[in-house]
């Protein structure tokens, strides 16, 4: 069978069920010399290509199946994986890459690294205490919760300190290798190493702030080595170590901790091939230096996708006795890898390194990207032929591993410059008076004629709010039948009238329920609304959409980014009808509800052929068109979320001014002519954005609300170290991503929290994030519980006056 016939046919999941009993085969290696090719995967979705896992973990949280269905469901997608790449002919396919949750939660687990107020005593760490963590429970918080990265995925982070007992918790690593042996493959386990575990991590609570987390990795080093010692007892050959850390810029202790960690390693790698993994940028020439000065290290990995100076450094030198793996199929972007180009820089690659040392690889893990191209029937022919899921990406790795050593697939590598040709040469890229519009951009900051202070004064004056004004950030929980409307909505089987009606009914259902718990500013709940993004991209011109190109964003949590393949445009109002309707129920401020141009942006796969801030301008024009439209129909308050800014940020610090410059510029072109009486409010979530406070100043909100609770409050912290914010702001009270219902009490002792930094007079009250995945049954005794705060706080300052 040929590549190209390949990626059209191959669909190794046609056969996953839902909740199957039966065990899968154990089955033969492909023959065939493509076998021996040198293909690697860093990582593959895990989700499963119709969002198996989600259903099947929302199930089990349910508890309408058994945590034995769960694992077989989990155990049909990793089987599922490894015989999609063992058929297309992977010579390293990893393992371990398959979580719950999440895999540096994994890491935690192995580690034994459980903080005190999950109960755990010792031994395996089954999923009551694992999900405790992930999600918290009836009587403790869930974990922190934050980006990994620059990329739309979350991690739980690990709390540390100088008590913690580490321990070897959880054998997932070795288990899931033995899995694959027993179906007939030898695959590689992947671990994050042991300094990007540490860096990802934070203090635990009531840790002195001085203590150094690295110091900690002589603790965790010999768990480390235990890992290694059952993998190669059970035959494992290679063993990947992730250290995406590396990419960043690193002081000198983080670099010699590193250096001291795989030192202290070496000695439990002898008779098993270590390879280490760095993506997602550059390697800095001192850490590349040091990581390529390794001994008993057979492999590194490099992203040479993002890491475009990578193949400068490679020819600086590189050791004549290592495998480069090679990162040139992006694992981030859900475009066709160009064949040609990618095959010059690999030929390129072996003249420095030798022919028998060059690895094909993905750039990073494949989690990034959707799952499998087959399954999108009803997209677009032409732009379907621009693209490559993670299924055609392994093919494409494949392809290029084979022509390396001269088994070229002429017919796949013509297919695929067809559709390179095509997509440069399609009308439907370029629209020249958008680009016009955009050039016209740059002779203004685009910032609003009138200061802070004064506009705040005029909106007050307009709005009559009380001090501490309650509101929440957007969503209301989405019922089962609210989806349900929209599914027969889309397949046509509800006419527009009685879909409109059902909207209008659920809006008015919202609205009577913040008004009778007390809230000042109101939202309409979003039940219109798919996903903050989509719902956007689906009105915008130059967007495409998918059926089934879901990509994991934490847990059970799934997205469905839009693809962005040419100019962007508004071709007519988006959101105006239904933040109408709404303020139409209700004589309190009804907010109207945006997506800023950043975060539809980051949120988006976007088209490579354009510079990223060109794109976003495009996107701050057509939200500009909105902003207007909803302030002449009579919304005085305007939310235009940034959630994605903080994540868009460049990891190396030579590169975040330029970012930032153009992504609050672009926020600013979506508002700067609106009037002062006109409240702007954007919301992040997620991040930690203490380190671009200023950035988010000169934004020039008249209201931030921002997540605050998960993270304990690290947010405030910035306001203790003297930065003045004269905007109003709102940090989370409560984690809308926990079941858990805070207590009145609770939220008040937060709100006084936030009160010792924060004046009165600038301060909203508002959960972190938007309530779309949580149900009524939480939200209603959350919120009232938040208002019953506010007013506590606010007849507590009173009687102090």
């Amino acid at each position: 069978m040929t590549q190209l016939s390949l990626l059209h046919s191959l669909s190794p999941f046609s056969s996953l069920s839902r909740f199957s009993i039966t065990p899968p085969p154990r089955f033969s290696l492909p023959s065939f010399s493509i076998r021996a090719m040198t293909s690697h995967i860093v990582g593959y979705p895990r989700i499963g290509p119709k969002r198996e896992l989600k259903f099947a973990l929302e199930s089990f949280w349910e508890g309408k199946s058994s945590a034995e269905e769960l694992k077989q469901v989990a155990a049909d997608l990793r089987f599922s994986i490894w015989k999609q790449m063992a058929e297309v002919g992977i010579k390293y396919i990893p393992s371990n890459t398959f979580s719950y949750y999440d895999h540096v939660l994994d890491t935690t687990a192995m580690l034994g690294a459980v903080p005190p107020r999950y109960g755990w005593n010792g031994g395996e760490i089954g999923f009551d205490v694992y999900f405790s963590m992930a999600r918290g429970n009836a009587s403790v918080p869930a974990m922190e919760m934050t980006k990994w990265f620059d990329t739309n995925y979350h991690y739980i982070v690990p709390e540390l300190g100088p008590n913690v007992k580490f321990s070897y918790a959880s054998h997932k690593a070795v288990e899931e290798y033995k899995e694959a042996k027993a179906l007939g493959l030898d695959t590689v386990p992947v671990l994050i190493g042991p300094l990007s575990y540490l860096l990802l991590s934070k203090p635990a609570k009531g840790v002195d702030k001085s203590f150094s987390l690295l110091s900690l990795v002589e603790k965790i080093v010999p768990i480390y080595k235990e890992v290694v010692a059952e993998l190669k007892a059970a035959g494992a050959t290679w063993i990947q170590f992730d250290e995406p850390s590396l990419v960043l810029d690193l002081e000198a202790l983080q670099l010699q901790t590193f250096t001291n960690a795989y030192s202290e390693l070496e000695s439990s790698f002898s008779g098993v091939n270590i390879l280490i993994e760095t993506y997602f940028a550059d390697v800095p020439i001192q850490t590349y230096k040091a990581l390529t000065s390794l001994k008993n290290v057979a492999g590194f990995g490099f992203d040479l996708v993002r890491g475009t100076r990578t193949l400068n450094f490679l020819k600086s030198g590189f050791p004549s006795d290592k495998y480069l793996f090679a990162g040139v199929v992006d694992g981030r972007n859900i475009w066709a890898n160009d064949l040609a180009a990618s095959l010059c820089i690999l030929q390129v690659l072996e003249g420095i390194v030798g022919k028998d040392k060059v690895v094909v690889s993905t750039s990073c893990s494949l989690l990034h990207t959707a799952v499998d191209l087959v399954n999108e029937t009803k997209l677009d022919k032409e732009i379907k032929s621009w693209l490559a899921f993670a299924a055609q990406k392994v093919v494409e790795v494949n392809a290029l591993a084979r022509a390396l050593v001269g088994q070229k697939d002429q017919a796949f590598f013509a297919s695929n410059a067809t559709s390179h040709a095509s997509r440069r040469s399609s009308p439907r890229v370029r629209n020249e008076n958008v680009q016009r519009a955009v050039v016209a951009l740059k002779d203004s900051d685009h910032r609003r004629a009138t200061s802070i202070s004064a506009r705040l004064a005029a909106q007050q004056k307009k709005l009559n709010l009380p001090i501490l004004p309650t509101t929440t950030i957007g969503s209301f929980p989405q019922t089962i039948g609210l989806r349900k409307v929209r599914r027969e909505y889309k397949a046509k089987k509800i006419t527009e009238y009685d879909y409109v009606n059902a909207m209008k009914e659920e809006i008015s259902k919202v609205v009577k329920l913040q008004e009778e718990l007390g809230i000042d500013v109101l939202v309409h709940g979003e039940p219109e609304r798919n996903d903050m993004v989509e719902y956007f991209g689906e009105q915008l011109s130059g967007f495409a959409f998918t059926v089934n190109g879901w990509v994991q964003s934490y847990g059970s949590r799934c997205v469905k980014p839009p693809i962005i393949y040419g100019d962007v445009s508004r071709p007519r109002a988006m959101t105006v009808f239904w933040s109408s309707t709404a303020q139409s129920m209700t004589r309190r401020p009804m907010k109207g509800m945006l997506t800023g141009p950043v975060t539809i942006l980051n949120w988006s796969f976007v088209r490579n052929d354009q510079n990223r801030h060109e794109t976003c301008y495009q996107i701050a024009l057509a939200i500009r068109d909105e902003v207007e439209d909803l302030e002449r129909a009579g919304i005085n308050i305007i939310q235009i979320d940034e959630a994605a800014l903080r994540e868009g940020l460049p990891l190396r610090k030579s590169e975040q001014p330029f970012y930032l410059e153009w992504a609050v510029q672009s926020f600013r072109i979506t508002n700067c002519g609106v009037k002062n009486t006109t409240q702007i409010h954007t919301h992040m979530c997620y991040s930690n954005f203490n380190d671009i406070i200023n950035a988010i100043i000169n934004m020039d909100a008249d209201v931030i609300t921002i997540e605050n609770s998960r993270s304990d409050e690290k947010l405030l912290s910035v306001f203790h170290e003297g930065v003045k914010y004269e905007a109003g702001i709102g940090p989370g009270v409560y984690d809308i991503h926990s079941p858990r219902i805070p207590s009145t009490e609770e939220l008040a002792d937060r709100i006084n929290k936030m009160l010792a930094v924060l004046d009165n007079r600038v301060l909203w009250i508002n959960p972190d994030c938007g309530l779309k995945t949580r149900k009524y049954s939480e939200v209603e005794p959350a919120l009232r519980n938040m208002v019953a705060a506010a007013k506590l706080i606010r007849t507590q300052l009173a009687s102090s006056n």
